[in-house]
């Protein structure tokens, strides 16, 4: 099949996702290397041997999350929702970010029974194929159960187009991201551009900072929509309006909003404020992709149905304390915008990956590839 095919029948499966209520998407780590994780199965707890049972603080359940944001605030964030965590169902966790999302994919294959992930669909149909990770549930950003790549330029630049892009460098967060590289790659493969160079920058808010200071001249990062009035819509500018560029500048919590309050900013350059606050002068959006289904939730082919149900029960109910509550502990760990800005979560099944599983087959990607 042709890149032109695959790249159509993505933009099918987006609608087809978005109809059925589908979901979607610092090399500081704490987690070991995958290669130096044992691939032996774990043995069934006996308390003759006197192994420790999954959740006891001398085997924590394992909570992956892939490095598409700066690693200490995923772990910082993680350590809340941890805590939280550990008080509802008294079970101990660990948190951890592996060094790429093809070592996260590994990880969880390689300890079947003690982990579960937050990883991006693309990456959820690989560990599926690979091991059988299964998805529990999927994330909400601002009422979108889906969300998109954009290709950032600096605004100056006299790049009109993608075929534009020819022959320039480009800044990805990481070889596995879905919206950051594997989505982009069809984009730029089907309007016949070959980058000069690619640079894996370790997170979506270094890729765009990456164009910012010059080290490239476009980069992918995901696109969450702005929030505005009327609401933004499928077919809009994804983009801040031109009268409204000089006024853009990060609030006193960090928050970016252009125009008083009237736009916010809510894609991956809203994550670099502290280092670029003048990010929205600097960098526009060139083009923006078809839907991709949001990150899941999902856990270790062998991990125990009643405890996997029960942390599922418990994070269902940590998000939903933020229903009455705008500082809930949710909105400080994977809720922040700066971590994965899941506004909340939902239910999911791996039925509904299945078209972007087909996708995925066809492209013939592999974990190697990531």
């Amino acid at each position: 099949m042709t890149r032109k095919t695959l790249w159509a029948l993505i933009a099918v499966i987006a609608l087809v996702v978005a109809a059925c209520g589908g979901d979607g998407d610092g090399t500081t780590t704490t987690a070991a290397p995958a290669d130096d994780v044992t691939t032996t199965e774990a043995p069934a707890p006996d308390t003759t041997s006197g192994e420790a049972e999954l959740g006891s603080p001398e085997r924590p359940v394992q909570v992956l999350f892939v490095p598409s944001v700066d690693a200490q605030v995923i772990v910082s964030g993680g350590d809340i929702m941890d805590a939280a965590l550990e008080e509802a169902t008294g079970l101990s966790f660990e948190v951890s970010v592996p060094t790429s999302y093809a070592a996260t994919i590994e990880e969880m294959c390689a300890s079947p029974e003690d982990t579960m992930g937050f990883i991006p669909g693309f990456g959820y149909v690989l560990a599926s194929q690979l091991c059988g990770v299964d998805v529990a549930a999927k994330a909400v950003r601002f009422g979108w159960g889906v969300y998109w790549s954009q290709i950032l330029v600096p605004r100056d630049s006299d790049i009109q187009s993608i075929e534009d892009l020819d022959g320039l460098t480009w800044a990805v967060p990481d070889l596995g991201s879905t919206s950051g590289y594997l989505v982009p790659l069809v984009m730029l493969d089907e309007a016949g551009v070959t980058p000069s160079e690619t640079v894996e920058t370790g997170g979506h808010p270094n890729a765009a900072l990456a164009v910012y200071r010059g080290d490239a001249d476009f980069a992918t990062t995901f696109f969450s929509p702005p929030l505005v009035d009327p609401a933004w819509a499928v077919g809009d500018a994804p983009d801040v309006p031109d009268d409204l560029v000089d006024s853009c500048a990060p609030n006193d919590e960090g928050r970016l909003f252009c125009g008083g309050e009237a736009f916010r900013v809510l894609d991956a350059r809203s994550s670099t404020t502290e280092e670029a606050p003048d990010i929205i002068q600097e960098l526009r959006i060139l083009a923006i992709s078809p839907e991709i289904p949001n990150d899941t939730m999902a856990f270790g082919p062998d991990f125990p149905a009643d405890l996997r149900q029960q942390i599922t029960d418990a994070i269902f109910a940590f998000a939903a304390e933020c229903d009455t509550d705008e500082n809930c502990a949710w909105n400080q760990s994977i809720g922040h915008e700066d971590f994965y800005a899941w506004t909340t979560i939902e239910p999911a099944v791996d039925e509904e990956y299945d078209e972007l599983r087909k996708v995925v087959e066809t492209a013939g990607i592999e974990l190697e590839d990531l």
